[in-house]
């Protein structure tokens, strides 16, 4: 699926990131990129359908786990159209865009990785998963111990106070602070490009397992 050409290809557009040469190398984008994305999302199908029949896994050019290439810039001071990363994400079935819960890959030449959570949930969503925190902080424990056993980690930004409504001295401020839940684990390009990358992925997410069930049942979603 994903080979060294998917990289260069990055590459390229990151030094030549305008509508013409996109458009002048559409099929190599098509070839390189688009195609082994897809073919990995197919591929990841059953993979996923094992972890959670509740996440989606669909290989489609638009509207599916692949996310689009161009960059909504409308809020941005870099203009520039297209990103220079491939997104896919394999999100909740009950989710609607790229803040519901989900397993997410991200390929680029200035990083590698895997992840899984929720990245920037709206106030509401978040204040849910905050409360189920302080009346089930040891299931929340537990479930970050499992990421560290798999080589993931917490990320994400954080409050520089403790949110409205708990006290500093709380025993788990500092997770309470998190405006994003999201595991992270380094990838290399080798990994990436190497003939069992489906099945590794699948065997790192099952260490995600306990977090992504942790949040669905905050935010009352099955799982």
């Amino acid at each position: 699926m994903f080979t060294q050409d998917c990289f260069d290809f990055l590459d390229a557009l990151h030094l030549h990131n305008d509508r013409t040469w996109f458009k002048a190398h559409q099929q190599q984008y098509e070839a390189q990129v688009r195609t082994p994305a897809l073919q990995f999302i197919s591929h990841m199908q059953p993979h996923i359908a094992a972890l959670s029949p509740r996440l989606t896994a669909v290989s489609k050019k638009i509207g599916g786990s692949l996310m689009r290439p161009q960059r909504d810039a409308r809020f941005s001071h870099d203009k520039t159209p297209y990103k220079t990363n491939v997104g896919i994400q394999f999100r909740h079935f009950q989710g609607k865009d790229v803040h519901a819960p989900g397993l997410y890959l991200h390929l680029a030449n200035d990083g590698c990785f895997l992840a899984a959570g929720i990245w920037h949930p709206a106030s509401a969503q978040l204040s849910q998963i905050r409360q189920c925190m302080d009346e089930n902080p040891r299931s929340y424990q537990k479930a970050v111990a499992a990421l560290g056993a798999g080589g993931f980690y917490l990320d994400g930004d954080s409050l520089q106070r403790p949110p409205k409504g708990y006290d500093k001295q709380h025993p788990l401020i500092d997770e309470l602070k998190r405006k994003d839940f999201i595991a992270v684990k380094a990838l290399t390009p080798a990994q990436v490009t190497a003939d069992d990358f489906c099945e590794y992925c699948a065997q790192s997410w099952q260490h995600t397992q306990q977090l992504m069930a942790y949040l669905c049942f905050a935010l009352a979603l099955d799982y």
